[in-house]
């Protein structure tokens, strides 16, 4: 999945139709690989698994400016059971 098509998923997520803030959006979406990648994760940027894995986080990350809510059950199980799978596999 390339950079485009991540933006437009996190668009199509967040219900966002303009381009306005498309610079934005992908800022979001590089600090989401970055703070998955301090979890110890490693991401491959051609895995649609792993790409949908920052959309998420980017749309997290978006949408906690405005409510400061803690993060998702679900993106933290995501990021746990990816985490804990790579590890397993590293030491496999």
């Amino acid at each position: 999945m390339n950079d485009t098509m991540m933006l437009n998923s996190l668009k199509i997520d967040l219900g966002i139709t303009t381009t306005h803030y498309d610079s934005r959006l992908q800022q979001y979406l590089t600090a989401a690989e970055a703070a998955i990648t301090e979890e110890g994760i490693t991401i491959d940027s051609t895995s649609i698994a792993d790409c949908n894995l920052i959309v998420m986080y980017a749309a997290y990350l978006w949408r906690k400016r405005d409510t400061a809510e803690g993060m998702p059950r679900y993106l933290r199980w995501m990021l746990n059971n990816r985490l804990f799978g790579e590890k397993v596999n590293d030491n496999g």
